[in-house]
This record gives structure tokens, sequence and C-alpha cells, in this order.
């Protein structure tokens, strides 16, 4: 059984950034896409996703284009814009870094100096 875990604000905008690298990709492919690239460790939730493609549009980092799903339903398809494709290249970078740190410590063995 995996927990899911409470993310970061910054953090559900990087992955949502991440989720709409490659295709556009409505509301719940992107949540299904981090679900599944998370091997299920992260669920994101309606109330955290759409409020944040929503800052995210308003910053003019994604864009958005109504369009028909797979199951043939009206839904709002999002895409990267050239400022969100900036921010995700600049945010992955310091995201791998602040993890390379953190496992860095915690692999360190015990707390003592």
């Amino acid at each position: 059984m995996t927990d899911s875990l409470n993310l970061l604000k910054g953090t559900v905008d990087l992955l949502i950034l991440k989720a709409l690298e490659g295709d556009p990709k409505h509301g719940y492919a992107v949540a299904e896409w981090i679900e599944t690239v998370t091997e299920g460790t992260l669920l994101m939730e309606e109330g955290t996703l759409y409020p944040a493609l929503h800052r995210l549009e308003r910053k003019r980092l994604i864009a958005s284009q109504w369009g028909v799903s797979d199951n043939n339903r009206r839904a709002k398809f999002y895409r990267l814009t050239a400022s969100g494709l900036e921010r995700l290249e600049n945010e992955t970078e310091d995201w791998s870094r602040y993890a390379r740190a953190i496992g860095l410590a915690l692999d360190s063995g015990t707390g003592s100096a």
C-alpha cells in the first residue's frame, strides 16, 4: 500500500509543468501522469490540481484550449508556453540539486557531527 504525500506548492507546479512537457493534456490526464510516473506515491487531488493549473495559466506558464477528450467529452487542454518551458528547465536543475543534497544528508549515517 502506498501513501499519498502532501506536496509543497512549488512541487505541484513543477510536476504539472513536467506533465505538460510533451503533448497538451487535460486536467485528469495531468493527474494520471503524475500518479503513474511516481508509481502511485504522489496523488494529485482536484482541489490541488485545478487551482494550480489556473495559477500557472495566470502566470502565462501554460495556455489552455477547449477540445474533446478520448472519451468524447469536452475538456480544457493545457500546454506549456515558452516561459513555462524555461521555468521547467530552471526549476528542474534547482530541484535536482536540492534532492541530491537531501539524499546525501539522509545517507550520511547518524546525526552526529
